[in-house]
Formats: C-alpha cells, sequence, structure tokens
C-alpha cells in the first residue's frame, strides 16, 4: 500500500501562491470571493481579529484578480471552488495592494511621512507590475521619484486606468493598524496624533476622499478593506461612506477562521496524529461565533497552525498554549482599559464568564472609554464572542480556555497594581503546587495564597470579595504553574465545579487531580453559618463526585474551601 504524501503545514505563510505551488495545505475558502463579487456594492469593508487568516485570504484575492496572473490560474486555483466556477471578472483588474502596518507613530511628523512613503511606494511598485498594461507606466514612475506626491501619487493610477480603460482593484490590509498602536499608547499625545490625520484635511482622511472619489466616478471599480476594528470608519464620516460593512453578515462568519470540519480535513492532510495529544483543542481554541445567525463556530487559525506545527515538530503538545506573538497582540488589552470602569467590565466578563450587551458597528476614538463601546472592541478584537441572543441584545462570552488565561493574567497584573503588597514568590508556589499535585496535600497551596494574596489586598480590592473573585485569584495563580489546566465553571452534571484541575497533557505522571468548591464568609460571620456553608459545599462536591466525568476515581481529590474573610479559610476534604 502506498503510503499517503502529506502537505506541508502553513503555519506563519501568508503567500496563496507558496502555499499551493509550494505544496503547503490549503483549506478552501474560495467560495466566498463568488459571494463577494455577487454583492451588490463592489466597495466592501470586513474585520476579524488578529491572526485570523486575513492576509492570506487578502493575498487570495490578489492573485484570482491580478491580470498579470491569467496564465497561472488553473495552476494556482484549478484544485478549489472558484477554479471550478470562476467568475466573470476572474483574473480582470489591476490590483492594488496597500498594508498599512509597520507605520512610524512616535510622532505626527513622522506618521505623515511614513504614510506617504507608504502610498508612494506601493503606486511605483504597482506600474512596474503593471508596465505592460499602462502605456505611459515608465512616465508616471519618473514622475513619482521626481516629484516625490506621497498620497497624490494615486491620481497617477486614476488618470493611467482611465487613459488606457483598465479595470482598478484596491485592496487594503490593516487599514487600521495604526490608529489601534495609536489607541494602545492610551495618552493624550496618541489621541491627538490620530484625530489630526484622521480630521479634515488629515492626510489619512485625504487618502481615504481619494479612493471614494475615485469609486464615485467609476475609475476605481472594486475596493476591499480589512483590519480588526471599526474605530475609524465613524472619525473618517463623509471621507469614507461607501462601502458595505460586511463583518456581521451572517453568510460571511466562517470566511475566515476554521470550522471543526476545515481542522479534521487539515490534520488529515498534514499528518498530524490526533494520538500525540490528549488536549481538548474545542475547549483550547474554538468558540468564535461573529454572528447569532453564524452556521458554525470558528478556530482561530493562527493558535491552531501553532499547535499542529508544534505536535509536527516535538509529537507532544506545546509547553505553552498560546504563540507568543499572538499573547503580545492581546497584551493590549492593559492599555485599552484606561479606566475604573473598563477595568471593572473585565472584572464582571471574568467572573460571569461573559456579559450581556449589544455590538455596535462603528465608533469614534472619542467613545472607546465609554463602556458600551469598549466591550464592542474586546469582541472585534477576538477577546469577547457570541454565546446567544439576550432579548434584544446579545450574551458575549469568552471564547475558550486560551483566550481565559489572558484574562487571568491581566487580572493579576492589575490587583499587583492595586494591592502592591502581594507577592509572588514563584519557587514556594511551584512547591505548594507540587505538594498538591503529589501529595495530595492542599493546605500549603491556600496557606500560600492567603499569606501572599488575600491578606495583602487593599481595601479598594477588598470590597470586591466574594466567591467569584476568590475563584479569579486562585485560578491566577494557577496559572502561572504548567502542571495543571485550570478550568473554571466545568460541566459536572448537575452542577458545575468552581474549579477543576485538570492535569497537563504535558505531565501525564502528575498523581491527583482536583475539584474545588469556594465559599465565602464575611469576617464576621457566626460558626453556624459558617458551618451551613461549609456543609453546602461538601453536598455539591458530593453530587459532583457522581457525575460521569469524576465518578470511581482514584486519581481525583475534592475538598470544599471556606474562606472567612481575608486572613483564615477552613479545608473540607469530600469523599464519597
Amino acid at each position: 500500500m502506498e503510503t499517503k504524501k502529506y502537505k506541508r503545514l502553513p503555519y506563519g505563510n501568508s503567500d496563496f501562491r507558496k502555499i499551493v505551488l509550494e505544496d503547503y495545505a490549503y483549506v478552501d475558502k474560495t467560495q466566498y470571493i463568488e459571494m463577494l463579487e455577487n454583492e451588490i456594492n463592489p466597495n466592501q469593508f470586513f474585520i476579524r481579529p488578529r491572526k485570523f487568516g486575513k492576509s492570506l485570504f487578502f493575498m487570495t484575492l490578489v492573485y484570482y484578480y491580478d491580470l498579470n496572473a491569467v496564465d497561472e490560474f488553473d495552476k494556482l486555483f484549478g484544485n478549489f471552488y472558484i477554479g471550478k466556477h470562476p467568475t466573470p471578472e476572474q483574473n480582470s483588474y489591476a490590483v492594488l495592494k496597500l498594508d498599512f502596518s509597520g507605520l512610524d507613530t512616535s510622532s505626527e511628523t513622522g506618521f505623515v511621512d511614513s504614510f506617504s512613503s507608504n502610498i508612494q511606494s506601493a503606486v511605483r511598485n504597482f506600474f512596474r507590475l503593471y508596465g505592460n498594461t499602462f502605456s505611459e507606466a515608465n512616465e508616471y514612475v519618473t514622475q513619482i521619484d521626481e516629484k516625490n506626491p506621497g498620497v497624490k501619487s494615486l491620481e497617477h493610477i486614476f488618470a493611467a486606468a482611465e487613459h488606457d480603460n483598465v479595470k482598478l482593484f484596491f485592496i487594503i490590509d490593516e487599514y487600521d493598524h495604526f490608529a489601534n498602536d495609536l489607541i494602545a499608547m492610551g495618552s493624550r499625545v496618541g489621541k491627538n496624533l490620530y484625530k489630526n490625520v484622521v480630521a479634515a484635511n488629515g492626510i489619512v482622511r485625504d487618502f481615504f476622499e481619494r479612493i471614494k472619489a475615485a469609486a464615485k466616478s467609476s475609475i476605481l471599480n472594486r475596493t476591499f478593506i480589512t483590519g480588526i476594528s471599526p474605530v475609524m470608519l465613524d472619525d473618517l464620516t463623509s471621507g469614507y461612506n461607501i462601502a458595505t460593512i460586511l463583518t456581521l453578515n451572517p453568510k460571511y462568519n466562517e470566511m475566515m477562521g476554521f470550522t471543526q470540519e476545515e481542522v479534521e480535513w487539515l490534520m488529515v492532510e498534514t499528518g498530524v496524529d490526533p494520538a500525540l495529544f490528549n488536549v481538548d483543542i474545542k475547549a483550547y481554541y474554538n468558540g468564535y461565533l461573529f454572528h447569532k445567525d453564524g452556521k458554525h463556530r470558528v478556530y482561530n487559525p493562527a493558535m491552531m497552525l501553532y499547535f499542529f506545527d508544534q505536535i509536527l515538530e516535538f509529537r507532544k503538545p506545546p509547553e505553552y498554549l498560546i504563540d507568543l506573538n499572538l499573547q503580545t497582540d492581546y497584551g493590549r488589552l492593559q492599555k485599552l482599559a484606561q479606566n475604573d470602569r473598563n477595568r471593572e467590565t473585565l472584572l464582571q466578563i471574568v467572573k460571569e464568564d461573559g456579559i450581556v450587551a449589544e455590538i455596535l458597528r462603528k465608533f469614534s476614538i472619542d467613545m472607546i472609554n465609554d463602556n458600551d463601546y469598549f466591550i464592542s472592541l474586546l469582541f472585534y478584537m477576538g477577546l469577547l464572542t457570541i454565546k446567544e441572543p439576550y432579548l434584544y441584545k446579545l450574551k458575549l462570552c469568552i471564547p475558550n480556555y486560551t483566550i481565559k488565561t489572558i484574562y487571568w493574567e491581566y487580572i493579576m497584573r492589575l490587583l499587583r497594581g492595586t494591592s502592591p503588597d502581594m507577592t509572588i514568590q514563584t519557587r514556594d508556589l511551584d512547591e505548594a503546587i507540587y505538594s498538591l499535585s503529589t501529595d495530595g496535600n492542599l493546605e500549603r497551596f491556600i496557606a500560600y495564597v492567603s499569606e501572599n494574596a488575600f491578606s495583602k489586598l487593599s481595601d479598594h480590592d477588598l470590597q470586591r470579595f466574594d466567591e467569584k473573585y476568590i475563584q479569579i485569584l486562585l485560578l491566577s495563580y494557577l496559572f502561572m504553574s504548567r502542571a495543571y489546566v485550570p478550568m473554571s465553571e466545568y460541566e459536572a452534571v448537575p452542577g458545575r465545579t468552581d474549579i477543576y484541575l485538570q492535569r497537563s497533557p504535558l505531565f501525564p505522571g502528575i498523581k491527583y487531580e482536583w475539584i474545588f468548591e469556594l465559599k465565602y464568609c464575611k469576617a464576621d460571620a457566626k460558626e453556624t453559618d459558617i458551618t451551613a456553608k461549609g456543609n453546602e459545599g461538601v453536598e455539591q462536591v458530593k453530587q459532583y463526585l457522581q457525575s460521569h466525568r469524576f465518578a470511581n476515581r482514584t486519581d481525583l481529590k475534592a475538598a470544599v474551601i471556606v474562606f472567612v474573610g481575608k486572613n483564615k479559610y477552613r479545608i473540607l476534604p469530600v469523599t464519597l
């Protein structure tokens, strides 16, 4: 029997041509090209969180519509949906590719120079690519080099297209990258710079107004703009109000990201052996839904490809659940929460595993600190997703375990900022968790957290102290150790555990897993009330231990932990 030849995994690769010609696996999303082309408005706007496959889709559009790529059409697209169902506009455009990532945001002068240079360089390359298409291409390049026109260089493209009757398609990736950088600064300087370049007579407004004018006069025939947030749409106002916003359209819910079926196909095509990992990848990486009527939840493709890359290279799950590059991107969360209301909202989201809100389609930088807009921004960034409809609003939730860890890390940093006496003695914590996992000794870990965290909380943080808050703190400390995968609100019919400590797939030799049920009484609570709380927790845990997931397990320990005020606690072991 012939051995199956596996395709290469396209981790970190967004060059469609290279993926196809160099035998990488390509998850076919080309049916969406046909759908986009059939939209009434050829000017389209679509955003998704970072690392969600936007750049690859961007390049797929480029090669499909590029008139220079007509001879490679069958080679590039023949095996995919669009190759078998080509559209009328296939390979019929001169395509201008623009990418606004990496611009200088250190000062207004630096930004204007880098933005102008970006446009000018893209226009110069455009004429060099289409030197045989435009009769005066070389003359335009010379004019650009000599006159250094910046954004005005776009007019050369419009003039050339009109003169030679060539259709134009502008594709803009990372349209808002610089805006997100400036917002993340969290400073008046960043906000002022943003306003100056986007406001009337600003260079960004000038750019979009030129595109709008060309599109309205039919010189520019098609545009596709992508990024991660809709912040600039409102601030550009009439500067660019011609695009159809497809972001929240249910039929495009799966256009970027991987469905379960696509993940399983990718594993088969690239030789990822599921026997090599004992990991619930749905819980780790799946869960994104961008419209309540979307057909399927999707995985973050960068997270999934990172995981598979580690499996293929090391034949075991990665030591860290999340790609450090992606973690850095999500680290902006700390800077985005710029006021107490936003920070309270983040705590509420972690406590309740979500929030009820309405997703706003566009908003201004001036509204970013308003709570409704802040929640919508978390949604667009991929830090929240749709769980289900709730009256005329939506229940939003944290998409998956990986994103939960980002919240826990944020909470820990926030608490250490507001309660500076809190300490993290790494060696002591590691030893406490080691004792928990090998000796079944819970006392040492709880004593550590009580002494180093709970007893050191500021008066402000103490006002929030309840069972949910205790849960967040414990999860934040447990997350620091890679011995366990700490799960909150884990389903154990009937009910849900406060904390379930699942052994890490990296350390299958860990002796004990744990169930914690958490209770809290105020410092002046009566002894009868404390006892009642403890007994209540014991009965809950006994029910969990009878569930299918936990019944008859000798490697599982369980306890109720009753915290009394911020300095005292009681541990009640539970067995059946």
